[in-house]
């Protein structure tokens, strides 16, 4: 049965014993685990990749079905979860363990994947998808996170904040925390505060660099890249910021073609809000990608953090080439 995140908390988790979140949301993916199910469940927790389940199916099963005289209920996490681990699950499902919690994990599931489909028809089974959190929710995240901190902030600079956060809830977590930590001395905080709390060297630098990028200005994309050491660890945060922007592009593009509205009415009523100094920017990366480009370049951008995942060894190279070939 499909089980949206935010009504988890109306049903009694401990009967359900099987769980599928998918989804583009990392950060709710995250939240549901640890927030919700997690503390509802058990501590004997175990987590596995299904890559190693198959490599070593027969110690999980044996932890599925053996159960010392110590042990009370079991929660298994599998991680990066596929069609090809239905079969064990519908296994395991048919044994009718006791004690036994599952939950799985997944990226993006198309409509027509069998794990999918079998955990949104079967009753006894919850389907999670988690989607991209909008402006609003994002806003009321840091609203309530201010309001539990006791710290005074307008809406103006909340709005500031989560724009800086790029649609990502992990992202705005981390500033958050910038935040409180800078409220510690302070009794009011302005505007100028916040963009340089939220603006630290590193993140801005990886921002302008997928900006250059995407406005095809290959003379100030070189220039970031060579004023900066980037490292292997900056590549994935790199992807993950220019595969952000791209989708806000996409998203703009799809308010042009339905409203009719000329680029700098799209670009100004786009939510969240697009802080005023980026509208340019922005401007002119819409200029430079046409809506099917900028959706191609989204494919492209996956598949080039599959690749340097596999290739960590290697990931600086690939990341570079990758956005400088973009830039042409």
């Amino acid at each position: 049965m499909i089980i949206k995140s935010f009504e988890l908390k109306k049903h009694n988790l401990k009967n359900i014993k099987f769980f599928l979140i998918y989804g583009v949301n990392k950060g709710l993916l995250d939240d549901v685990v640890e927030e919700i199910l997690l503390p509802n469940l058990t501590k004997n927790l175990f987590k596995y990749d299904e890559a190693e389940i198959f490599k070593n199916l027969n110690d999980f099963e044996q932890n599925i079905l053996n159960k010392s005289f110590f042990e009370n209920e079991k929660v298994l996490v599998i991680n990066r979860a596929s069609d090809k681990i239905l079969n064990i699950i519908e296994d395991i499902i048919s044994k009718e363990v006791e004690d036994l919690h599952i939950i799985l994990l997944s990226g993006v599931l198309e409509k027509k994947s069998k794990i999918r489909r079998f955990f949104e028809k079967e009753k006894k089974v919850a389907c999670i998808p988690v989607y991209e959190d909008n402006f609003q929710t994002l806003s009321g995240i840091a609203v309530k996170f201010m309001r539990e901190k006791n710290i005074k902030i307008s809406q103006q600079l909340i709005n500031i904040i989560v724009d800086r956060a790029l649609g990502d809830r992990n992202n705005l977590k981390n500033e958050l925390k910038k935040i409180e930590n800078f409220a510690l001395n302070k009794k009011t905080i302005s505007i100028s505060d916040v963009l340089k709390i939220t603006n630290l060297s590193e993140n801005y630098s990886i921002s302008e660099l997928v900006d250059s990028c995407l406005s095809k200005n290959k003379t100030g994309l070189l220039k970031i890249l060579n004023e900066n050491n980037f490292s292997s660890e900056d590549c994935i945060i790199i992807l993950r910021t220019l595969l952000l922007k791209l989708k806000r592009l996409v998203k703009i593009h799809e308010q042009l073609n339905i409203n009719k509205n000329n680029i700098d009415v799209a670009i100004s009523s786009f939510k969240p809000p697009i802080f005023w100094k980026d509208k340019q920017i922005v401007k002119q990366q819409m200029t430079s990608l046409n809506y099917l480009e900028t959706k191609d370049l989204m494919v492209k951008t996956n598949e080039i953090e599959l690749i340097v995942k596999k290739k960590p060894e290697s990931s600086l190279n690939i990341t570079t080439d990758f956005i400088i070939n973009l830039a042409n």
